[in-house]
């Protein structure tokens, strides 16, 4: 009798990993524009980005599609500011990624293609009414977000943009995104399960 063969499971890398790659780039932009001003914090940027993207392939074996086009984003404006020496761009920069972003997912809602569920499908099991609808609020979010980007580069110092662009965002967008719990809650097919 043979003894059956044991899977050896290799652990995924830690929770932390994700989000470090995320943030890991924006820091170095923030402590570069703090120390050598604009210009070189927008040089760190660019390369520090290809290495998270880079790094995020080599540990998790993908690469979602929002780091992915930041990414194609960062190095065309990012190479853009340096070349023509006009911090405009790259300012501009999370105006035009938070349009696109919105215009693709509008896009995918007018083809019916609801592009967020191809995205967090696995993750979260919702009724197509509530991936419609919570694609509609990420896509008025990414308006808000630009719009937000527009008013603050153009009003305020570049330090302040940094700034507000590194510690900002980043809570503004963990605050819409726990303020859709309900929402999931309400179109999640296990509870639409439970009460039927």
């Amino acid at each position: 009798m043979t003894r059956p063969e044991t899977v050896e499971r290799h652990p995924g890398p830690p929770e932390w990993v994700r989000p470090a790659l995320e943030l890991g780039p924006l820091v170095i932009f923030f402590i570069g524009n703090w120390k050598l001003g604009i210009f070189w914090a927008t040089g760190l940027f660019i390369p520090a980005t290809l290495i998270s993207v880079a790094i995020s392939w080599i540990i998790l074996r993908n690469v979602p599609v929002m780091p992915l086009v930041t990414a194609v984003f960062v190095t065309v404006f990012g190479g853009l500011t340096l070349w023509l020496q006009d911090d405009v761009f790259i300012k501009m920069k999370p105006t035009i990624v938070n349009l696109a972003f919105a215009g693709i997912l509008v896009a995918g809602l007018y083809f019916r293609r609801t592009l967020l569920k191809y995205a967090f499908g696995t993750v979260f099991q919702l009724s197509e009414e509530g991936w419609r609808v919570i694609t509609w609020r990420w896509a008025v979010f990414f308006v808000f977000l630009a719009v937000l980007n527009e008013v603050v580069w153009r009003n305020f110092s570049t330090d302040f943009w940094v700034s507000f662009k590194v510690f900002g965002i980043m809570p503004i967008t963990m605050l819409f995104a726990v303020a859709q719990l309900p929402l999931l809650k309400k179109y999640g097919l296990e509870d639409e399960a439970e009460k039927a």
